[in-house]
């Protein structure tokens, strides 16, 4: 009797359980939540309906439904795990080649039985969840069904759940701790993205215009250019008291090297495509100068051939450089990106210990990357491309800075005193702004050492925030606005900044000049040798010593 009541209750479990289920950050596994699976209801409801009409599941319904709950089970799978190991959700343009391709190319690398192993333990899986999903959906279809069919409360429930769900599946996020994330959505959000984007005329109706890459970059005469993406760097970096004050010293040490390396900085804000997280959407803004702020048009537009900075770059002699240190897999989406030459954190080498989650601080990949690819006067020109990722959060450890640049791509980067303070920092998930404040003064560290380093030829650099960081950094109603600063030697190339809207020293000032993809339309009209004077801002560029030290808002 005892069995008779477990097995079919189990069997509501386990079908919602596989749908409910939560990734292990940061890992492949998952863990079981109890949380009431939009899917589970989904499937609920169609076998009540099913037996109410047949009075029992034919084989072929049986089939078919053992069949689309895997796919479900699937895809709820990557749905949650997918962000936990690639830092982004699944997308089934790019990875629907990919991952097969991955897969051969890494047995291809193992003796052939360790393939023959692998193949089968995947039909094995395969098989062993269609026959466990198959049990359960038989038992709730032949007990668990007909008993609530008779059982007024039972239905009713089962009518509670269904609000429950569409007021889930409709955004009201008091359910949330009550139900979880629906994968149907995801699953018609990936059907509509793959048929958007291999349909050009409805491609063109989404996306908008792209801005004239016209501009033939003659204001450069020929520099480099290095662009830099800080992660996190946000406004609250100069506009929250607490934040600012502990950032002045780093701060006014990075304009003292910037005036000893013989070179002015202009500062303006923009306002950021996102929010805490998601970088891919303001590199992608400000490369193409297009609005990502609806994740649907950054996904459409890295499947089409956009013209972009890169692009442009290329077409006018640059070569192309990105050093990507978050990446430790196969990215395909580069291919968008057009980079002549792309660096991840599995070609740096780095042998120093694992510094929190992101493994490799951003010190040693730019002195890596200088190693690697080091600019002579003869080299072609070149435009480097650098989103940084130590600063990302929980900005927890906060990575020593090495003054000796050299020892950084030793087997042991740091001393152990270096190390013993690492150990000693506190990882607080409830008060990042410690964290926070330390990794900026990392990044403003790094960067003025880097400039100190003697350089083979002149250069432009541009540093800017990818976004602002977590609410429980910002506190409430934060605007979305990261500073932007542009440094160079020269300064008549600096004046047409200003002329744009940029202030003279390090702390830029209110209000913003526009969003990041209208900075796009900035850079490309700044840069052209035909450019002229924007009316109304014709304020002279001042020698860095004449400017006043950054100070607190």
């Amino acid at each position: 009797m005892t069995f008779r009541i477990l097995q079919p209750l189990f069997a509501l479990f386990l079908l919602n359980a596989v749908m409910s289920m939560t990734n292990l950050w940061p890992t492949p596994f998952v863990k079981l939540d109890s949380r009431l699976a939009p899917e589970f209801v989904l499937l609920w409801v169609t076998i009540l309906v099913i037996v109410w009409r047949s009075d029992k599941l034919s084989p072929k319904w049986l089939v078919g439904l053992t069949l689309a709950y895997m796919l479900f089970v699937a895809g709820r799978y990557f749905d949650t795990t997918a962000p936990a190991l690639f830092g982004r959700d699944i997308n089934l343009y790019w990875d629907g080649l990919q991952i097969p391709r991955v897969l051969w190319v890494t047995l291809k690398s193992y003796p052939l039985w360790i393939s023959i192993l692998v193949i089968a333990s995947l039909v094995a899986l395969f098989w062993v969840s269609f026959v466990t999903l198959r049990w359960a959906i038989r038992t709730t279809a032949s007990q668990s069904a007909p008993y609530a069919l008779r059982k007024l409360w039972a239905l009713l429930l089962t009518a509670a759940a269904s609000v429950l769900v569409i007021a889930n599946v409709y955004g009201v996020r008091e359910t949330w701790p009550y139900v979880s994330k629906p994968v149907l959505p995801t699953y018609t959000r990936q059907a509509k993205l793959l048929f958007t984007a291999w349909n050009e005329r409805d491609l063109q109706k989404v996306l908008p215009p792209s801005p004239p890459f016209k501009s033939d970059l003659g204001a450069l005469r020929g520099r480099d250019v290095n662009l830099f993406f800080w992660e996190s760097y946000g406004q609250v970096a100069y506009t929250v008291p607490q934040i600012n004050d502990a950032l002045l010293d780093a701060r006014q040490g990075l304009a003292k090297q910037i005036s000893d390396s013989g070179m002015q900085v202009v500062s303006a804000y923009v306002s950021s495509t996102t929010f805490g997280g998601a970088s891919e959407l303001a590199h992608v803004a400000l490369l193409t100068g297009i609005d990502t702020g609806n994740p649907t048009v950054h996904d459409l537009l890295i499947t089409t051939d956009r013209p972009t900075l890169t692009g442009l770059f290329q077409k006018h002699g640059y070569e192309v450089h990105a050093l990507y240190t978050a990446l430790s897999w196969d990215w395909p989406e580069k291919v968008f990106y057009r980079f002549n030459q792309f660096s991840d954190a599995r070609d740096l080498g780095y042998k120093g210990p694992k510094l929190g989650y992101w493994t490799v601080p951003d010190q040693f990949s730019l002195a890596r990357y200088e190693a690697l690819y080091p600019i002579t006067a003869n080299s072609p020109k070149r435009l480097m491309f650098f989103p940084s990722i130590s600063s990302h959060m929980p900005f927890h450890p906060v990575p020593p800075y090495q003054v000796d640049w050299k020892k950084l791509l030793s087997d042991t980067p740091f001393d152990e005193q270096q190390m013993a303070k690492v150990r000693a920092q506190k990882e607080d998930w409830f008060n990042m702004r410690p964290g926070y404040i330390g990794m900026m003064n990392y990044n403003y560290q790094w960067f003025k050492g880097w400039l100190a380093k003697p350089k083979a030829r002149d250069a432009l650099y541009i540093v800017i925030g990818d976004h602002q960081p977590a609410a429980n950094v910002t506190g409430e109603g934060a605007t979305w606005d990261v500073p932007v600063h542009i440094i160079s030697s020269q300064p008549e190339l600096l004046q047409r900044f200003i002329d744009r809207g940029f202030e003279k020293g390090l702390t830029p000032r209110e209000p913003r000049i526009g969003a990041v993809f209208d900075f796009t339309r900035t850079i490309l009209d700044a840069l052209d040798s035909g450019a002229n004077p924007v009316a109304g801002n014709q304020a002279s560029l001042l020698p860095v010593a004449a400017q006043p030290a950054a100070s607190s808002k």
